[in-house]
């Protein structure tokens, strides 16, 4: 679906100018994480429950390729906290711990801005997606 992984790389070279001649003074190199799917100008990550971290270095790649103009938007899907009794209830709920990935860690970087300028579209996962197979 054109759906692809991909890693940002960045160089910034500075310049003297001596003369007629440029003499490269440095080079910074920059690079950001694999972002599970980018399509055109959209990156998408899925974080379902991995340690909550995971949100620091997506929202720094998101911001990275957002001041290098390579992308428009991020997007995350996570799990909502409501699904925190259905865990609970399925005797699930020590898999899902308050360190791992879910909304309530989420959104206090989101207002912290840690995205940047990055816009940023978020879905929190809750039990109103489930099915009842029984």
């Amino acid at each position: 679906m054109g759906w692809n992984e991909k890693n940002l790389d960045a160089e910034l070279n500075v310049f003297e100018i001596k003369g007629k001649s440029k003499i490269l003074k440095s080079t910074l190199k920059h690079g950001s994480h694999l972002v599970d799917y980018l399509k055109g100008r959209v990156a998408f990550d899925l974080e379902w429950n991995s340690k909550d971290q995971t949100f620091d270095r997506d929202l720094y790649a998101f911001r990275a390729f957002f001041e290098y103009d390579a992308i428009s938007v991020g997007v995350l899907v996570t799990r909502s906290n409501e699904l925190d009794p259905l865990f609970k209830q399925l005797g699930i709920n020590s898999k899902y711990g308050a360190s791992t990935t879910h909304l309530g860690k989420l959104i206090p970087r989101l207002q912290a801005g840690r995205n940047g300028g990055c816009p940023v579209l978020v879905f929190g996962i809750t039990s109103k997606l489930m099915i009842d197979n029984e």
